[in-house]
């Protein structure tokens, strides 16, 4: 009798958290189309180091026109970590990853179909900056769409993903020409264009940007045609308005001098 009532108890509650589970696959899908953006950057890192005594001897480069190709991927990085703020507030989360996925890709092409440096290096420069966007955009991107509860875990996968990609292109970069390694980098790009299409935009941004009825229809997809949204909708709005108040900071404003020491522990630490 008592094992009966027990399992009777425990029946609710078992379907209560099947049911949100299964309310919560388009966080997961989102945030996996998400971090192909990370697996992106982690090919780009791990690319040049099985592929360098192949490309020298295919296209004859001398030692430091390789070693331009290997480091011109942080200076596009740089140039992309810079912008990234600005496009991802101006094209939206998923309009920055788009973008950067398609420059990504574009990059990996030129990489294929290089006979020269030049084209290299244009190439490396291209999937770089693509590689900036994605280390700001990503990550932002899975803590607006992710519940408090799983915002942790989900934000993990963005470093497992880079980390994992790195290592699977050291892998299998011993097995495949170095033109064919540059193809698999297509590979995440086109997932990651394809996949946006089925994914709904951040909600936070939606509702900063002033789409209402957008962000509440995004923010229903994410958490299930049944859950009530409601109360985190409100806490959305009323975060929005916060931000809105306080003022607003440039970019330049971080070298004022009573910023600039701060700014200078930060980068050297």
């Amino acid at each position: 009798m008592a094992s009966k009532e027990g399992r009777n108890m425990r029946d609710p509650l078992i379907q209560k958290s099947s049911r949100k589970n299964e309310s919560l696959w388009m966080v997961y899908l989102s945030t996996f189309v998400a971090v192909c953006g990370s697996y992106v950057f982690g090919c780009g890192v791990g690319f040049s180091s099985p592929t360098q005594d192949a490309i020298r001897e295919d296209l004859s480069l001398s030692l430091a026109e390789y070693s331009v190709f290997g480091s011109i991927l942080t200076f596009g990085a740089m140039i992309g970590a810079i912008t990234s703020g600005p496009l991802s507030d101006l094209l939206g989360r998923k309009g920055a990853m788009r973008l950067s996925s398609a420059i990504c890709a574009a990059g990996w092409l030129a990489i294929y179909l290089a006979k020269g440096a030049e084209a290299l290096d244009i190439g490396r420069l291209a999937t770089g900056f693509g590689m900036g966007v994605f280390s700001y955009v990503v990550p932002v991107f899975i803590s607006e769409i992710a519940p408090k509860n799983l915002r942790g875990a989900l934000a993990t996968l963005n470093q497992v993903m880079i980390c994992g990609g790195a290592s699977v292109s050291f892998i299998i970069g011993t097995f495949l020409t170095w033109r064919a390694l540059a193809l698999t980098g297509l590979v995440p790009c086109a997932i990651l264009l394809f996949g946006l299409h089925l994914i709904p935009e951040s909600p936070r941004w939606l509702a900063k940007t002033g789409h209402e009825k957008d962000f509440e229809v995004a923010l229903q997809k994410l958490r299930g045609n049944d859950a009530d949204i409601s109360e985190e909708a409100a806490e959305i709005k009323e975060y929005i308005e916060t931000l809105d108040r306080l003022p607003k900071v440039k970019f330049l404003d971080l070298f004022q001098r009573r910023y600039l020491r701060s700014v200078i522990v930060l980068v050297l630490g």
